[in-house]
C-alpha cells in the first residue's frame, strides 16, 4: 500500500523531524510512505473571518493539487469520526481490501482545511475534540499508522 502524508508547513523543530524519520523507518516495511508538503499561508495578526477563509483556500488550493484523483482521501478533522487504535487499523484494512492501492492523510495548517478540501475527503477522521499543533499531529498520525499496520499483522505493540 502506498500512504502519503499530505500537510501543510514544514516541521522547524528538530525533535519532531526525528521522530517522524524514526516512524518513516518503522513504516518502510509495511508501507510505501510519502510525506508531501505545501507551504503555509502567513495569517496576519488580527485577520478577520474572510481573510482566515481566503489562506484556508489558497492552501486548499495547493492541498488539491497534489492529491491524486483514484486516491481514498482522509483529512483529519475535528468533526470527523472517532476511532480507537483497532478500529483505526480495521479502517485502514478495508480501504485496501477494497482495492485502494493509495491513501492519503491530509492535514491541515493552523486555521485548518478549506471546504474544498473537506467535500475532496473520502473520510473525515478525528483523533480528538483537543486541538493539536499541526506538527505534532503529523506524529501522532504517523504513530497511529504504525500501530495499525502492528495490530493488522498481530504484531505486538504497547498499549
Amino acid at each position: 500500500m502506498k500512504i502519503t502524508i499530505l500537510c501543510v508547513g514544514k516541521i522547524k523543530e528538530k525533535f519532531y523531524r526525528e521522530a517522524i524519520a524514526e516512524f518513516e523507518k518503522r513504516l518502510s516495511r509495511y508501507c510505501k510512505l510519502k510525506i508531501v508538503e505545501v507551504p503555509d499561508e502567513q495569517t496576519p495578526e488580527g485577520a478577520s473571518e474572510a481573510q482566515m477563509i481566503q489562506i484556508k483556500d489558497r492552501e486548499g488550493e495547493k492541498l488539491l493539487a497534489k492529491m491524486k484523483e483514484d486516491s481514498f482521501v482522509c483529512t483529519l478533522e475535528i468533526l470527523g469520526k472517532k476511532m480507537n487504535s483497532e478500529e483505526f487499523s480495521a479502517f485502514m484494512e478495508q480501504a485496501m481490501v477494497q482495492g485502494r492501492s493509495q491513501m492519503t492523510f491530509v492535514i491541515g495548517g493552523s486555521l485548518g482545511l478549506s471546504k474544498e478540501v473537506m467535500k475532496r475527503s473520502d473520510q473525515a477522521i478525528s483523533f480528538s475534540d483537543m486541538t493539536f499543533p499541526h506538527q505534532l499531529m503529523r506524529v501522532i498520525l504517523l504513530e497511529q499508522i504504525y500501530r495499525g499496520f502492528r495490530i493488522s499483522h498481530k504484531e505486538p505493540y504497547h498499549k
